[in-house]
């Protein structure tokens, strides 16, 4: 008679799983909470001890780790060795672990919970078995997913037995489970203590959804999450259209960190990881109308997100545009009716809960990766230094710092302009910053704004070039981080323009 050892904490599926074991011959050993279920619903189950001689103890911390289990687990059963140690040690062989852990995961994602009752919550018997039947999978089933159930009844009521194949499989998809398992306990454990670039990076990430494609449609590509939810695209809700792309979902992320820069009503417009315009209004549908009309061309095809419920008015205004996703904290039923309309339209809920929000930023290089501390400044992190003889005007200094929030999501060289507490030119991505500002420029030109335009740059001007630029197109103050040996000729600059320059002491580079 085949056995097979059950101990899980997720029970789903469990018991007609179990009954189908019972019908197909297998004896069933189990532990716990676990066997206490099986036994209520009438199956017949050996307790743990039966097999080990030996009580669980230590309010079970201590109840599988015996050589009754894992030298069942382990043996080589075609190993003349293995089969003499089991039969001199009155061992008997295990067929099948069914195991998963104890919810850490979950433990440490409640409010409030405590570092005892985490730790209390790191499986080590459950680990234990798992490795040990994979590891033995040319003999054993192992199975950590109650969704891989029903494959296994299948092929046994087909086969006799799970094919090796199926067993490679799952046996591959116990490794990974448990990795993400320890990883998950390494990073709580990590942060807990403070430790900072620890010598080794643990991290897991579960996959969200596949993806049609990557950048470009020869490229395979997966969506995966990490484990911090809150406000975070990978745990955002799609409420409507169809499946986002590779690209949707990098120019989705660059919206939401722009967003969370404010707490005023605000509107982001992106296209390719950069905004094309951004509003802030007394409400939704004033944001809405500044970050369209801070560039109606660039806007189509965009990416829109906001930090406030969108209204029956803004929708209608909304609907007008080809947009491909529209996020918000939330739609009022009207909002959706309106846009329902537009079936491929993206739309999409998110948290505005940033409490456990990931403070690190995570980039991959060819064979490895980068790991940062998130820019996460803000205002109160600049020194706000007037360098000029002209001093700026207390809706310039408003307008300046504005702008500042939206030219550090830029891409490097950024050059970002604003008035009245919209942009109206941003320069992107250039290999010089006189080319970005000069782009910038031009589109607040062509716009017909050529007149009193603050401008903000991400880092410091290496000559006077940009002051004199700017002088030409209307552009009466700036706000820049400083620090150049030639800082002086800026200066001088602005002080022979007529233009107020304020130094934040803060660099803002986004590669």
């Amino acid at each position: 008679m085949k056995r097979a050892l059950v101990s899980v904490s997720d029970k789903t599926g469990l018991v007609p799983f179990v009954q189908q074991l019972i019908t197909l011959g297998f004896e069933i050993i189990s532990t716990g909470g676990t066997h206490k279920l099986l036994q209520e619903n009438g199956l017949k189950v050996m307790g743990i001890s039966e097999i080990t001689n030996f009580p669980e103890i230590m309010d079970g911390r201590v109840k599988t780790l015996h050589p009754n289990v894992h030298g069942g687990l382990l043996s080589v059963r075609t190993d003349p060795k293995h089969i003499k140690d089991m039969t001199d040690n009155k061992i008997d062989p295990i067929d099948m672990v069914v195991v998963n852990l104890y919810p850490f995961k979950q433990t440490i994602e409640k409010e409030g919970v405590e570092f005892s009752e985490a730790i209390e919550n790191i499986d080590i018997g459950g680990p234990s078995m798992l490795r040990s039947a994979a590891k033995n999978h040319r003999f054993v089933t192992v199975l950590c997913d109650s969704s891989d159930y029903e494959e296994v009844i299948n092929e046994i009521k087909e086969h006799g037995d799970t094919t090796l194949d199926t067993r490679s499989r799952l046996a591959a998809k116990v490794f990974r489970h448990t990795a993400a398992y320890d990883a998950t306990i390494a990073r709580y454990l990590t942060d807990h203590v403070g430790e900072e670039n620890p010598e080794s990076l643990t991290l897991t990430y579960t996959k969200k959804q596949e993806l049609r494609y990557g950048e470009n449609p020869h490229q395979k590509a997966a969506f995966y999450a990490g484990t911090k939810q809150g406000y975070s695209l990978a745990f955002a809700e799609q409420i409507q259209g169809k499946e986002l792309s590779y690209n949707n979902i990098q120019d989705a992320d660059a919206a939401l960190q722009i967003v969370k820069e404010f707490t005023e009503p605000v509107v982001v417009a992106i296209k390719h990881k950069n905004p094309c315009g951004v509003g802030v209004g007394r409400d939704i549908f004033e944001a809405w109308t500044k970050a369209f009309e801070a560039d109606k061309v660039s806007i189509f095809g965009g990416i829109i997100a906001t930090n406030q419920e969108i209204d029956a008015k803004t929708a209608e205004a909304m609907k007008a545009v080809f947009l491909e996703i529209i996020m918000a904290p939330s739609f009022t039923p009207e909002a959706l009716e309106i846009l329902s309309i537009k079936k491929n339209l993206r739309l999409m809920t998110f948290s505005l809960d940033r409490k456990n929000e990931d403070k690190e930023m995570i980039i991959s290089v060819m064979g490895g990766l980068l790991a940062q501390e998130l820019d996460d400044s803000r205002e109160d992190d600049y020194e706000l230094n007037v360098v000029t003889e002209k001093q700026p005007t207390p809706e310039e200094i408003k307008e300046m710092l504005f702008a500042m929030k939206i030219c550090k999501h830029v891409k490097s060289n950024a050059i970002l302009l604003a008035k009245d507490s919209m942009t109206v030119g941003v320069g992107a991505g250039q290999m010089n910053r006189v080319g970005s500002a000069y782009i910038a420029l031009e589109q607040a030109k062509k716009a017909g704004i050529t007149n009193n335009i603050v401008m903000a740059s991400d880092a410091f001007f290496p000559f006077d070039d940009v002051v004199r630029l700017a002088a030409q197109y209307g552009v009466t103050a700036i706000i820049q981080p400083g620090g150049s040996v030639r800082d002086e000729d800026s200066i001088k600059a602005c002080n022979e323009l007529g233009i107020s320059m304020i130094f934040t002491g803060l660099r803002h580079f986004k590669h």
